[in-house]
This record gives structure tokens, sequence and C-alpha cells, in this order.
């Protein structure tokens, strides 16, 4: 019988021998139940392959929830600005559910912030958390806490699959540095030089996705014996007002260098640079669609960006813990977020459909 109105709870808890209280506690996974007595009522589920209403069941719990998100420190307009207003639209989406949810920053350039951060994060007792993975030890330490107290994870934009989080959202950050390698490749053409742009502080990247993306870029030059000087230029993160002396010296001592690209999202440092200098040779590709991105891609100053869908990865973080700890829905562990290459061509009806 597949049919759950023709299947009452005291019709399971006849058959599996206990009271109706008992098949109620097993259905919503509380406690107070024998192992013998779960194992007989869960036997019986599966005999008559129950399928209980888990969105009307969690609305008569009238349980509330307390999700947290531990993500970098940003300015208005940036990348993680349409992460978590993807997390905000889907509280709303979920309203009926009694959720709450907290966000939490961490300065991506200091050592200890992330921990800090997420130690504070804890000491609410979250029901689930979402985080913006940092340096591999610093993280490490956080997940295993979050085990220990069972707490699930998801994590989003970069993934350390070993910490073992109930699921990640974010780019094929490999795949997406290999993909922008053959798009500079072709955009090169004859060019045996390109500038790689990173952004650093103290010797520390801001996210695990640049480094990805560069090895994975590096990766496509050595498989397809691509013969290209890679220059490396470093931007400051914390003091940009460096910058404009820094890309000075740079295109100083490198005048024919005429094709670069960024890993992170700031692109517009370099393509704001190129107009005030009204530098029009010079061929640039990026990441994600910040107004300041798209402003320098209309006028010519960026030639290309890699579009990663950030609202959505945010929406879908938060869901995932919904569909896990609400409506009790199996979890996919890993979710790839398809990238676009985005131009000046298609820039307008990209933007259009995902209004």
């Amino acid at each position: 019988m597949k049919q759950n109105e023709r299947i009452r709870i005291k019709d399971i808890a006849r058959q599996a021998g206990v009271s109706v209280g008992t098949v109620d506690r097993v259905l919503h996974d509380r406690s107070g139940v024998s192992e013998a007595s779960r194992k007989k009522v869960e036997e019986i589920l599966r005999q008559l392959d129950y399928q209980p209403n888990m969105y009307a069941s969690a609305l008569a719990s009238n349980k509330k929830y307390s999700f947290v998100c531990l993500i970098p420190q940003h300015e208005a307009g940036e990348y993680w600005d349409d992460v978590e207003n993807g997390f905000w639209s889907c509280i709303h989406e979920y309203s009926d559910f009694n959720i709450s949810l907290s966000i939490e920053y961490y300065d991506q350039y200091s050592s200890g912030s992330f921990a800090q951060a997420g130690l504070h994060l804890l000491q609410s007792s979250p029901d689930g958390m979402v985080i913006a993975p940092t340096e591999r030890t610093e993280t490490e330490i956080l997940t295993a806490e979050l085990h220990r107290l069972n707490i699930p994870f998801v994590f989003i934009d970069s993934n350390i699959p070993e910490l073992r989080p109930l699921t990640f959202y974010g780019q094929h950050a490999s795949q997406s540095g290999y993909f922008a390698a053959r798009m500079m490749k072709l955009m090169a053409g004859e060019c045996n030089e390109i500038v790689l742009f990173r952004q650093i502080a103290d010797s520390r990247l801001g996210s695990n996705q640049q480094l990805h993306r560069e090895e994975g870029f590096q990766a496509y030059l050595a498989q397809h014996s691509f013969r290209l000087r890679t220059w490396e230029m470093n931007l400051d993160p914390k003091n940009p007002s460096r910058n404009e002396e820094a890309l000075d010296e740079f295109f100083n001592r490198h005048p024919d260098v005429s094709h670069g690209i960024t890993f992170n999202s700031k692109a517009y440092i370099v393509g704001e640079y190129m107009m005030r200098h009204r530098r029009t040779g010079f061929h640039l590709m990026g990441y994600d669609l910040l107004k300041r991105n798209v402003d320098c891609l209309r006028k010519g100053y960026i030639d290309f960006i890699i579009a990663q869908q950030p609202t959505l990865q945010g929406f879908s973080c938060v869901e995932s813990l919904c569909n896990h700890l609400i409506l009790r829905k199996p979890i996919c562990e890993c979710n790839y977020i398809p990238i676009h290459l985005l131009s000046v061509e298609n820039i307008e009806f990209y933007l259009s459909e995902h209004k």
C-alpha cells in the first residue's frame, strides 16, 4: 500500500506491537524509543513503503530552526553581496518553517579571523551552518567541532570534500581555470606574454578559488605545450591606494604585455586603471558580474567575464539545510554550478534573463 492517506499511524503501531506515541517518535526521529521498538517500526514502514508528508509534519511541529553563515568581509556591490541575497531569498521562500538566519564575517587575509568568527557562531548553538572555507587547517578545526556537535554544514564557493560537508555549491575551480586558459589562448593569438593579477595580502591569497583556478590555468598551458611567459602582479586588497603605483611600475617595466587575467572578482581594478589611462590595447579576462566589472566590459576595458551565479549558490546552500533538517530529503554531496562566458555582445541578454 503506497498511498499515505490509507496508512494510519495506529495501524503501523498495531502491526509493530508498539504504542502510537512510539510510532510518532520514530517518524519524527525523536529520542525515547528503544532500539528494538525502533527497528520494529522501521521494518513495518519499509514493508508499507510509507512516505510521510514531511512538509505538513514540519509545519505542524512548529519547531524553530537557526541557521548561520560564515563568509568573507566585503564591500557593498561585491560578489558576496549576491551570495547574501541568495541566503535571504531562500529564507523568504521557506518562511513557513520558522527559520532564522545570522551572518558572521571573517577577514580572509588575516590568520585567525575565520576561527574567531566560527567560534562566535557556535556559541549560538545553530541547527546548521553555511561556510565559505578558508585555509585548510583553519577550516578543519571548525568542521571537526561541527561534526562533534552533529551540526550539518554546507560549503559554498570552494570545496574541501575530505572535511565531509553535507553538500557543496560552487564552480569547479580548477576546471574553470582550465577553461579560462583555453579562452586566453584563443584571445592572445601570437602573443607570448600575459600577466596574472592576484589579490594577496601578507602572503595570503584571498580565497581557495584563486589558487585552484590558477592551478587549472597552468595545467592547461602545460598539457597543451602553450609557450606563454606569465608574469605575476600582486594587488593589495587592504591598501588599494597602492595599486595605482604598482600597476604604473609593472606596465613601465613591461610595456609590451597586452593580455591579462584575474582569478578573483576584482578585474575592475585593472579595467578602471586602463580606463583612467585610456589604454585600449590591453585585453583582460576576469570573474563575476560585479557592477564595476560589467561597466568595464561595456566600455571595452574587460573582454570577457566568467560568471558563476552567486545568488543561486547562496539560495541553494540554505535550501539544502532546509531539505536535510526539515523536509528530510536526500542531499547530493557535490553540486557544481555552471559557468558562463560573457562578453559585451551577450551581457545585456544575460542580465535581463537573470533579473
